[in-house]
């Protein structure tokens, strides 16, 4: 039997639900919800600090060595407020919750919910590995398990939380590729039916239209450091012999000659170069430009160590892809690289309805505020979340390019 009318919990309670379903990247990625906000809301450039622990040294022989207990945070911010507007009439509003929720509910939260996952899958400009040819789509298991093999090096854990998110053309590669490893008839029953991978590798793998594409700048092929690095902590390297670029582009990867990452707990270099990236766009100028990078750069004596060596002027410096070039950025990651944090809207007051419904499990809330038109016997409503993404463990992710 159909509602006499909808109330307002019922939509926004099925509205979360609805959210919840379409999400793709965000189900896979750590979650924050600060339910101080639960009373009065949050406003947008509210933020959530997030402690990440100390790394220590250690010590050798009986000696007693204190180090310093040094507890970082990342700051979340919830700096984006979205939403889709839209009207009901009466009638409309007398459907049953299934009716109302296939006709109005899931389009509204589409929207919403492949905003979120794109300005997620934004953050790979912050992640340094990178595997793969851009250009060309990966067709083999062997550069998702090179991934695989990155954050192994970054010493990330196995505990059944790493996922690999991919773009449509990257999924029609890899399905048939895979399509005879599976043992399990099951599992080969759903992928036949369903297209989709599921879980194979150690990773569950999904799936998601809103992996960006990145433009490498593509500075050229002979690029060499200016100026030696020196100093522990730095993330600035002055570049020079750069032709073909106005700018070096925000997300661009590079190694440098002799400079090799280490493994973050024994400190000992995993023998492969360590690969930066471009935090922000860096104007070129006479073949120049000065890149800020991540990681900072700190020796094997060092708890946070990332290199085994500093940057010395001169050396050979090796770009991803020499040549501009568009590339999808398709991500295996752990849960605990990304982060996406969300918070209660306030409720407005002098309106015909106002509500909310929030998850703290699930880390996702939604607020509905609906107004009456006298004039037109339909109620204006919107629907709006406010949300935020941080990376927590940049060197937990590896983007493979496609």
């Amino acid at each position: 039997m159909a509602n006499t009318l909808l109330t307002i919990s019922m939509i926004t309670r099925e509205a979360l639900r609805v959210l919840e379903n379409n999400l793709k990247f965000a189900k896979l990625v750590r979650r924050e919800y600060d339910d101080q906000f639960a009373q009065d809301g949050a406003k947008i450039g509210a933020t959530l600090n997030i402690r990440k622990p100390p790394r220590y040294l250690g010590r050798s022989g009986a000696t007693l060595s204190v180090e310093d207990s040094v507890e970082s945070y990342a700051t979340l911010t919830l700096d984006t407020q979205f939403g889709v507007d839209i009207n009901f009439t009466s009638k409309e509003l007398a459907l049953d919750i299934d009716d109302f929720s296939d006709r109005f509910l899931k389009p509204a939260c589409a929207v919403i919910a492949n905003k979120i996952d794109y300005d997620g899958l934004a953050l790979y400009k912050y992640v340094a590995n990178c595997v793969g040819t851009p250009g060309t789509t990966p067709s083999t298991l062997k550069t998702y398990m090179q991934a695989n093999g990155a954050l192994d090096d970054e010493a990330c854990p196995m505990d059944g939380l790493r996922a690999a998110v991919i773009n449509p053309d990257a999924q029609i590669e890899i399905v048939d590729a895979l399509k005879g490893l599976f043992q399990d008839s099951g599992s080969i029953a759903e992928q036949y039916r369903s297209g989709r991978m599921g879980h194979a590798v150690g990773l569950e793998w999904q799936m998601d239209q809103n992996v960006n594409v990145h433009t490498f700048s593509g500075p050229g092929s002979s690029v060499t450091v200016k100026t030696s690095v020196s100093s522990a902590g730095s993330q600035t390297i002055v570049l020079q012999g750069i032709s073909g670029a106005t700018q070096i582009n925000a997300g661009d990867v590079f190694t440098v000659k002799d400079v090799y990452a280490v493994n973050p707990q024994n400190r000992q270099s995993t023998g492969k170069l360590r690969k930066f990236v471009v935090l922000s766009n860096a104007a070129v100028s006479a073949g120049a430009a000065t890149v800020t990078v991540w990681p900072p750069m700190y020796l094997s004596t060092h708890a946070l160590a990332t290199i085994t060596a500093y940057p010395q002027a001169n050396a050979d410096v090796t770009f991803i892809t020499a040549s501009a070039a568009n590339s999808p950025q398709n991500l295996v990651f752990h849960r605990d690289a990304f982060c996406l944090g969300m918070a209660d809207l306030p409720l407005p007051k002098g309106v015909d309805m106002a509500g909310r419904i929030s998850d703290k499990q699930l880390g996702l809330s939604i607020r509905l505020v609906r107004q009456y038109d006298i004039t037109n016997d339909k109620f204006p409503c919107r629907l709006d979340v406010l949300y935020g993404w941080t990376v927590l463990y940049p060197q937990l992710a590896c983007r493979v390019c496609g």
